[in-house]
């Protein structure tokens, strides 16, 4: 097995989506590209020679985008995970995928394709798994509750047991 392609399917703006990720994410290039010919106009209801599928990677994972028209939509069910160092990541992160989408809560964001993100920090995991005392992880799931963007330093301020983590969301 060579592994997993995520397949996004988009209206029409496969190419446009694959430069905009390619743009946000480092390690990222634009792959191979497929119009739609003849057969695949007919098919589809799609212009021929009309970008198809747009293969690219953005932070190393490898993506295809399929303008395969209007009878699929991204939802919620479905999100990206960015795993960030610190606080700056998740700011420029942040910034530059809900600008033009919409910002949701505990770090959700919708960017203007539709595609659901969360922005977290890389040690969110180790603090919402904590074993050896349990209310370290409640400290900081009480506190992602209060966020849109999630806050860093706050997070850590609640896995210590600090009293003005909790409600000190930005």
């Amino acid at each position: 097995m060579q592994g997993f392609t995520t397949c996004l399917w988009f209206e029409n703006q496969a190419e446009e989506a694959a430069r905009f990720y390619t743009s946000v994410f480092r390690n990222s290039r634009i792959g191979g590209i497929t119009r739609y010919g003849d057969s695949g106009a007919k098919a589809s209801g799609r212009p021929k020679g009309s970008v198809m599928t747009v293969e690219f990677e953005a932070a190393g994972q490898k993506f295809m985008g399929l303008n395969g028209g209007p009878e699929f939509k991204f939802s919620e069910a479905i999100s990206l995970m960015v795993n960030c160092e610190n606080q700056e990541e998740i700011d420029e992160y942040w910034a530059k995928l809900s600008a033009g989408g919409r910002e949701g809560v505990c770090g959700w964001l919708t960017d203007k394709y539709g595609l659901s993100w969360q922005v977290v920090p890389a040690e969110l995991t180790r603090m919402m798994q904590d074993k050896d005392d349990p209310a370290r992880s409640e400290r900081v799931m009480a506190a992602i509750l209060t966020m849109k963007k999630l806050d860093l330093e706050t997070l850590r301020r609640a896995f210590r047991g600090e009293e003005s983590a909790v409600g000190a969301a930005r």
